[in-house]
């Protein structure tokens, strides 16, 4: 069971993990280790996801979500396969509590009439003050 937030936990069998053999550092090892990791996850069949973050959440996997609903972490970060697993699943839970967030409500409010004046009286003072650095003009005698 793997605990997402306190209304999310998927369980172990809805996640597929397979590993290939990674590109980039390693030497001779990268030729002979499958160390990247291939995470496969049914988000649009979980039946732990509610409807509201299953929408959400194929917002922000993009391109990494299939016509089906798969959603396809590759993780070759690092040069051992455990440290790929770990990446590729935090990846996941991320995504997942990215998808579950709510943003709060905002309830538009318009400036008091007060502090339309403070700040007119704060250009008026400012203007005031730039004005008086202005060279005297001599000609208008």
């Amino acid at each position: 069971m793997i605990r997402i937030s306190p209304n999310i936990s998927l369980e172990d069998s809805e996640i597929e993990e397979r590993f290939v053999r990674a590109s980039g550092p390693g030497g001779q090892n990268v030729n002979k280790v499958s160390s990247a990791v291939q995470l496969r996850f049914d988000a649009a069949n979980s039946p732990n996801l509610p409807d509201r973050v299953k929408r959400k959440l194929r917002g922000i996997a993009g391109s990494r979500m299939t016509q089906a609903g798969e959603i396809l972490i590759q993780a070759d970060r690092y040069r051992t396969q455990a440290r790929n697993r770990d990446d590729a699943l935090s990846r996941l839970i991320e995504m997942i509590r990215e998808a579950e967030h709510v943003p709060k409500f905002r309830v538009a409010t318009r400036p008091t009439l007060a502090s339309k004046r403070r700040r007119l009286d704060g250009k008026t003072k400012r203007g005031t003050v730039k004005s008086g650095r202005k060279k005297p003009d001599l000609s208008k005698d």
